[in-house]
């Protein structure tokens, strides 16, 4: 289990349409550092249910912003790109933050018609995932590499040279954690609860004992809404929310939404922390970003101990 002195809270950027209007990404981002935030993370499509910025820029943008706080794929498709600019774009935005990134990567899917957009194929995604994840030390290292198929590609020495960022491997599969057990550094979840939680991080641990690694850290995002005012209108906010961002039921996406006062909420956080969780992102669900970081700023406090 993680010590509560080693937790990070972050937070999601409004870069979904659903986050209120307009996407005031870099007041955000001045924001959460300002509270006390560790990082800042943006998610990754090209469609969706809702509206939602490229994250390299909503990150960059951040980054031009802030001084401290670490700058989180949420995660990013790589395989819905190309594999050279993909280094080239994390080596880029690695130089111009200080080496602030941490490089959330996943293989997605829910969206066939993003794939299909972007001329990339669907299948074989996590393939080409696991080849970019390969190649990713030489590719931000200014060495030459070779990608073998799907891909069949030469890449050039390229710089900046970056060196590679914290690698998180998103998704709540055996695959997601095999993954993270041969090459992440760390794994986020998603749509989880403590018990699940804690079956994966004990499964990521056996797999990472197998490999004779290090035991990568586990992270997980969590939707939360914080009204100690009004906690049922806070719950039917955040289910909205769900429903408009992520085509979710309320018969689903109630499990996974902890929704209500503070005190509740902070008590649900903590036993994600139990349950394994050293890495906690946080996803207001709601439309006002700026408060919503206000009520949630006090967890990071509560679960450090500081």
């Amino acid at each position: 289990m993680s010590a509560p002195g080693h937790v990070r809270i972050g937070v999601m950027l409004p870069t979904l349409g659903t986050a209120g209007s307009g996407f005031p990404v870099a007041a955000a981002a001045q924001q959460a550092e300002q509270l006390g935030f560790g990082s800042v993370w943006a998610p990754d499509h090209l469609a969706f249910h809702t509206g939602v910025l490229e994250p390299f820029l909503a990150l960059a943008t951040a980054a031009a912003v802030t001084r401290r706080v670490k700058l989180g794929f949420g995660v990013l498709l790589a395989a819905l790109r190309q594999p050279a600019w993909v280094a080239k774009q994390v080596a880029s935005l690695q130089e111009l933050s200080e080496r602030r990134v941490l490089l959330g990567v996943g293989v997605g899917g829910e969206n066939p018609a993003e794939w299909a957009a972007a001329g990339a194929p669907l299948h074989g995604r996590g393939r080409r995932t696991d080849m970019l994840l390969e190649a990713l030390p030489d590719l931000l290292s200014g060495r030459p590499a070779r990608l073998g198929p799907p891909f069949d590609l030469d890449v050039p020495a390229l710089e900046p040279v970056a060196g590679v960022p914290p690698v998180w491997i998103g998704g709540r599969g055996e695959a997601a954690l095999n993954r993270a057990a041969r090459r992440g550094d760390g794994w986020l979840g998603l749509f989880l609860d403590a018990a699940q939680l804690a079956r994966r991080h004990a499964r990521l641990a056996a797999l990472a004992a197998q490999l004779g690694r290090p035991l990568p850290r586990t992270g997980v995002t969590l939707f939360v809404n914080v009204d100690d005012g009004d906690p049922a209108r806070a719950r039917r906010d955040a289910l909205g929310f769900l429903r408009a961002s992520y085509r979710l039921e309320e018969s689903v996406s109630s499990r996974y939404v902890m929704a209500g006062g503070f005190e509740a909420i902070s008590e649900q956080v903590a036993a994600m922390v139990e349950a394994g969780a050293g890495q906690i992102v946080l996803l207001p669900a709601a439309a006002d970003y700026p408060a919503q970081y206000e009520r949630l700023a006090p967890l990071a406090g509560a679960l450090t101990g500081r």
